[in-house]
């Protein structure tokens, strides 16, 4: 059986008039271009849908059975390739985003639900992660998109500038810089340091490290951990100093005291990452959603 959606509309609306006069002028058509669509509809289906006489016209019982499930079989289409239209122009579907938590104070979740609100058939699941590893997500394709923070370059991935910020110094109490209003990072480069492990990334921790590089002199890296809550913690134990990105401080403890660095031009940059081939509209749309 080939039956097509015309055909049903056109069944349909004999099967409403019970009359071919009125169901052509519905559909805007010619009677006898209906009364041909009909007879092939009931040729593909083997079956007589209407009992015609020169005084009326009659659905048989398979036509009374059509007519119901015509209608539900127009109206599922017409969902069905609304939504291939709206999957289209980006208004549906899934969209998979990665951040990095420490970028959570400057707002990307809160873009994220604006993105949702104004498209609210677009699934959108978070995942959380490191730069590093949400950034090959990416290039295997198991992410869409991700905030991240000072990520390296690699050619599958084109980047979008979100957000830029400081770098500060955290030292513990009892530090002997502690009182101070501000230092110059080079001040630090004797110390004991606690960071991120080498695997977080070349240009993340060459940024971090560089208000604090003299003269060619680095510091050495004496405990790693994986989080910022973490080193900030390690840091406030005594177990080191850090420098860290501002927002990354927000939630530093007690034990800690910040600092700010004296005419330091060094940023760390957050940025949004999608693979540079992805031109799906689902992505145009969150990006522009994103930014207003």
């Amino acid at each position: 059986m080939d039956v097509d959606l015309r055909q049903l509309r056109a069944f349909l609306a004999v099967a409403d008039e019970l009359h071919f006069g009125r169901a052509a002028e519905r559909l805007r058509i010619a009677q006898p271009a209906l009364s041909q669509q009909i007879r092939r509809t009931e040729r593909d289906l083997g079956v007589d849908l209407f009992v015609r006489t020169s005084r009326s016209v009659a659905l048989t019982a398979a036509g009374r059975v059509l007519q119901g499930r015509a209608r539900s079989l127009l109206d599922q289409a017409g969902r069905d390739l609304d939504e291939v239209v709206r999957v289209g122009r980006g208004e549906a579907g899934r969209l998979d985003v990665g951040f990095v938590v420490s970028a959570l104070p400057l707002g990307p979740i809160e873009r994220v639900q604006a993105f949702r609100q104004r498209y609210p058939l677009v699934r959108v699941e978070l995942t959380e992660g490191y730069s590093s590893t949400l950034l090959a997500r990416i290039v295997r394709g198991e992410l869409d998109l991700a905030v991240l923070r000072d990520p390296d370059p690699d050619p599958a991935v084109r980047f979008l500038p979100f957000r830029t910020e400081r770098f500060v110094a955290a030292v513990p109490h009892g530090h002997r810089l502690a009182g101070r209003t501000a230092i110059r990072g080079s001040e630090l480069v004797d110390d004991p340091f606690v960071f991120f492990p080498a695997v977080a990334g070349a240009v993340a921790t060459a940024r971090n490290l560089a208000p604090v590089v003299a003269d060619g002199r680095r510091p050495e890296i004496v405990q790693e951990a994986t989080t910022w809550a973490t080193v900030l913690h390690l840091v406030g134990a005594g177990l080191g100093v850090t420098i860290a990105p501002e927002s990354a401080t927000l939630a530093a403890p007690d034990t800690v005291v910040l600092l700010p660095l004296q005419d330091d031009p060094h940023r760390s940059e957050l940025v949004w990452a999608v693979r540079a081939d992805d031109d799906r509209e689902i992505l145009r749309n969150f990006i522009v959603a994103t930014e207003t």
